[in-house]
């Protein structure tokens, strides 16, 4: 299947051609499919210099050297990074990089959605860069030139075991590295650099030039307990890894492996949270940890995984329903509301449209449920007027264009995302349109969604989620609005709903749930959780960007009021914000941290209230009441709608209370 819902052959917009060469580092096997653009690998596809973080390590790629580092961090009150220094380098002799030319370069292999191999073809090198794995793999064919393993630091111990098969490297900045090799090898050590010229010969070489695996593993803690575990699981290595979603809230793991035994790898705290101990003859070490950024790295034996997301279930309405004393004053605002949007102006900018748009079909699906059906007929007109332009590119600046060379549609997505909420709503309430422009609406749904792999597909496989660390990346490996991420998957799911598409409704259910939980693990700092070192935990109640290496205090390269943290990390405000932020006494916190020293627009100020009402609804309804402005997708009527929606939040309701529930067809 091409993408979830579409069996046939895929509406392709308008193609546009950019004058780009092919990326330098990718084979030209990898040239014929979609590219990805939002990978994890993406600094090894340009010329960024950047390191790859593969947890526990990071990697670095430099003309025929490969770098690998176990980073420390550098903790301030406004940003955690990872520190990179190179810790183990990998490298031809010193003759052969003099030698050496261009030609030496990296090339990208091969990727999956866990891993990626790099080949160096002058050395004749191929690494299995598997995320999650403890061990650095490799394969040395029998044509590689000398090798140098290097380090920046002092060289405190070089040994060996007595089959030459495993060497132990101590530096003087107490780290402690393993190296083992599937067959016995000779390495010499001289003046701080490690030489490997040639496997030592045994009586059962038949001279057929089969490769060596080599696996290099940091020790955590120096523990010979650890050891005794590296030393168990060494012979079993993957290179590659699969996610699959077997059914809805889930996703399996799974790894082509070779060698002998089980397979050791390492799980963060999200999958440690998900992970199925029932199925997947799984085993957690509990004493096998690595430290990294995103929390402790802790052992799992097994070759499979089964991660289970909480049910979360996709409504069009509100959870619980609206209280009906209250449908006039809901009704009132969505009167003035609907006038006002006469008054907004569109620009060429996709991102501020789509909210618009979205603001619209809000406002639609609100009178639904309150039953104020007269205002219906112009929000209808009016999304037709707006959403038709860019899907029929009839005017100028408004229109999607396809990428063929890239297989991508001109949008990023957090504009997607509100351009496909208000696709799922028109086609909800005109069904008729919904049906003609349904082969446009699924093309702009699988420029994100599409679950295909190989080269037959026209998009790239799910374009901006992380299928390790289980949420989206919006671009330039970074992500910040997690809200906006989860929007995404939640409007795929509606237009599964709209469309009657179960398997839509279901990929879209599932990964709105992983952006939730991923959001709730990473960016919602709690107390006490100890994800996040003291100084940045204490300034921070929300990560405001947050990359591989990095976390950062600011939102969108300027934003650190806390009051605009939080509003872009609400909106929109839908009903499946209610499990964004379920845990009230995180709310709590947040809402009671948020003054700042500046004075913050009213436009911001609705979400923190909104925040406020899940907890303290008759102080926040009255703040709410207040208001003189909104941000503009937002508007009095979903505040209303929201704040009215609350009941008592110890008293939770489940998904089963309300129509129109994807959960009711997946539980």
């Amino acid at each position: 299947m091409a993408f979830p819902g579409e069996k046939d052959e895929p509406f392709l917009f308008p193609s546009t051609s950019y004058h780009r060469d092919p990326p330098e580092y990718l084979s030209s096997d990898l040239l014929s499919s979609p590219l990805p653009t939002h990978s994890f690998f993406q600094p090894f596809v340009g010329d960024s210099g950047l390191p790859v973080y593969i947890h526990p390590y990071a990697v670095e790629s430099s003309a025929s050297s490969i770098s690998l580092c176990y980073p420390s961090r550098r903790v301030h009150s406004r940003f955690i990074d990872q520190v990179f220094k190179a810790d183990i380098t990998i490298s031809p002799s010193t003759q052969q990089t003099q030698q050496g030319s261009q030609s030496h370069c990296h090339v990208i292999s091969s990727f999956s959605d866990l891993s990626v191999t790099l080949d160096i073809p002058s050395s004749h090198l191929t690494f299995f860069l598997v995320r999650g794995c403890p061990f650095v793999t490799l394969s040395v064919s029998h044509h590689t030139p000398p090798l140098s393993i290097s380090t920046v630091h002092k060289v405190s111990s070089f040994t060996s075991n007595d089959s030459f098969t495993k060497y132990t490297l101590k530096l003087d900045n107490d780290q402690t590295w393993l190296i083992y090799a599937s067959s016995p090898i000779k390495f010499s050590y001289s003046d701080g650099v490690i030489t490997f010229s040639k496997a030592v010969p045994s009586d059962t070489d038949d001279g057929d030039g089969v490769n060596v695996i080599v696996r290099i593993a940091l020790l955590p803690n120096s523990s010979s307990a650890n050891e005794d575990i590296l030393d168990r699981y060494s012979t079993c290595y993957p290179v590659s890894g699969d996610a699959f979603f077997t059914k809805t809230f889930c996703v399996e793991y799974k790894w082509e492996k070779r060698g002998f035994g089980d397979l050791l790898m390492l799980a963060h705290p999200l999958h440690l949270q998900l992970l199925s101990k029932g199925e997947g003859n799984v085993t957690i070490l509990k004493n096998c940890k690595y430290s990294s950024i995103d929390g402790e790295l802790v052992g799992v034996i097994g070759n499979s995984w089964l991660l289970e997301a909480d049910h979360v279930p996709v409504t069009w309405y509100s959870i619980r329903g609206v209280n009906q004393h209250f449908f006039d004053e809901i009704k009132s605002a969505l009167s003035k509301d609907v006038v006002t949007l006469g008054t907004v102006y569109l620009t060429e900018d996709v991102y501020r449209n789509g909210r618009i748009i979205a603001r619209a079909a809000r406002l639609a699906i609100i009178a639904e449920e309150v039953g104020f059906i007269d205002v219906i007929p112009t929000l209808k007109m009016f999304l037709h007027e707006t959403i038709q332009p860019w899907l029929d590119g009839t005017s100028d600046g408004y229109s999607f264009r396809y990428d063929a060379k890239l297989g991508k549609i001109s949008i990023d997505a957090y504009s997607a995302g509100y351009f496909l909420y208000g696709i799922a709503v028109l086609a909800k309430i005109d069904p008729a349109w919904g049906m003609k422009y349904k082969p446009k609406a699924y093309s702009l749904m699988a420029n994100f969604m599409n679950l295909a792999r190989g080269s037959n597909s026209k998009y790239t496989r799910l374009r901006c989620f992380d299928l390790y660390k289980l949420h989206s990346w919006a671009s330039g490996g970074e992500q910040d609005s997690t809200s906006e991420a989860v929007n995404i998957y939640y409007s795929a799911a509606l237009m599964g709903l709209a469309y009657g598409d179960i398997h839509l409704a279901s990929i879209g259910s599932t990964l709105a749930s992983l952006e939730i939980h991923a959001a709730k693990i990473w960016w919602h700092v709690k107390e006490g959780d100890n994800l996040y070192e003291d100084d940045f935990a204490q300034e921070n109640k929300l990560v405001g960007y947050l990359s591989a290496n990095s976390r950062l205090d600011k939102m969108r390269n300027c934003y650190t009021e806390r009051e605009i943290k939080i509003g872009l990390h609400v909106l929109p405000l839908l009903p499946i914000t209610e499990f964004l932020f379920n845990n009230v006494d995180f709310v709590k916190d947040l809402v009671k941290s948020t003054p700042s020293e500046y004075s913050v627009l009213d436009m911001w100020m609705g979400f923190v209230y909104a925040l406020e009402g899940i907890y303290n609804n008759e102080v926040a309804l009255k703040k709410i009441r207040g208001l003189k402005g909104f941000d503009v997708g937002n508007t009095m009527s979903n505040l209303l709608w929201w704040i009215h929606s609350r009941h008592d939040y110890r008293k939770m309701g489940s998904c089963h209370e309300k129509q129109c529930c994807f959960c009711r067809y997946s539980c």
